[in-house]
């Protein structure tokens, strides 16, 4: 077997195409780095550099080499990643979200359950399959169900949108409200609000969105100003309550794309886990 700290150099001197070079990118000394090249060569039974007086460069052989050398140390560190959060995943549960308000569900539920750590980061929806895979979360709440050999998903609950307008505009009298009905305003919104964003952005003609980065600054323009904002019936019931003096009126959204089913997203090594939370989960979810 190649010992990976040989790979390692070999990979080392192909991108920095000396010796010495290579010795000094890993501390090490030159000798040490030509007889590991000399081993690696050894090793393999085949000569991977050319060598002229005082300069050695790679050869075909090395060149094809180190392309699968690369692709070994990637997999060993795969390996690695993968056993540590596989290890982890067993002494804490580790949980995430592509939208803000299952995060608060997964924090209501780490505020009962002691070793839950939840990522507040929202996940990129196209990266929840390989994190659950790479073990790096125990389960995934989205709007995704995703059934194949590798993960299961369990129905979790319905997240409805709903707009917060000035109460003397009137649309805040209405009991419901459809996207088209908004067409034209102007909405102050947090910007990472995972699927959300591209449901307001398609549905509402016309507007105009005011993307905040910080909760701070949309919670002070929010409760002072009369900027239309959105909320979900998760955010609203977990969420820090609205200023009590504010003169917003919380109108629901009636269009069908306004409401969104969210999924428990798991590997099948995690399934007596889940099952063990799940009601908790749809007790906070509901309650």
């Amino acid at each position: 077997m190649i010992d990976n700290h040989l790979l390692e150099q070999f990979v080392t001197f192909a991108k920095y195409k000396t010796l010495s070079a290579t010795a000094k990118e890993l501390m090490l000394t030159q000798p040490t780095v030509t007889r590991g090249m000399q081993k690696l060569e050894e090793d393999l039974g085949v000569k991977l550099f050319d060598r002229q007086s005082n300069q050695i460069s790679l050869n075909e052989t090395g060149q094809f080499a180190v392309q699968e050398a690369e692709k070994v140390l990637r997999q060993n560190q795969e390996f690695i990643n993968r056993v540590h959060n596989f290890d982890q995943s067993h002494r804490e549960i580790k949980v995430a979200s592509n939208a803000p308000g299952p995060v608060m569900v997964l924090q209501a539920l780490a505020g009962e359950e002691g070793n839950v750590n939840v990522d507040p980061h929202l996940l990129p929806s196209d990266e929840i399959s390989s994190d659950l895979v790479d073990n790096r979360y125990s389960f995934i709440i989205s709007n995704q169900e995703i059934q194949t050999d590798e993960i299961e998903s369990l129905y979790l609950g319905k997240e409805t949108l709903n707009v917060n307008l000035d109460q003397f505009m009137i649309q805040s009298q209405q009991p419901t409200i459809t996207f088209n009905e908004l067409k034209g305003l102007s909405f102050v919104v947090l910007s990472d609000i995972g699927p959300w964003k591209q449901v307001i952005q398609d549905n509402i003609p016309d507007a105009k969105f005011l993307y905040q980065t910080q909760w701070d600054a949309l919670r002070e323009i929010t409760n002072y100003s009369s900027f239309p904002y959105f909320t979900t019936n998760i955010t609203e019931k977990l969420g820090e309550r609205r200023n009590a003096d504010t003169n917003q009126v919380m109108v629901p959204i009636s269009s069908p794309e306004a409401t969104m089913d969210f999924y428990l997203n798991y590997q099948p090594s995690q399934r007596k886990l889940v099952r063990s939370l799940v009601d908790q989960l749809h007790e906070i979810w509901a309650d």
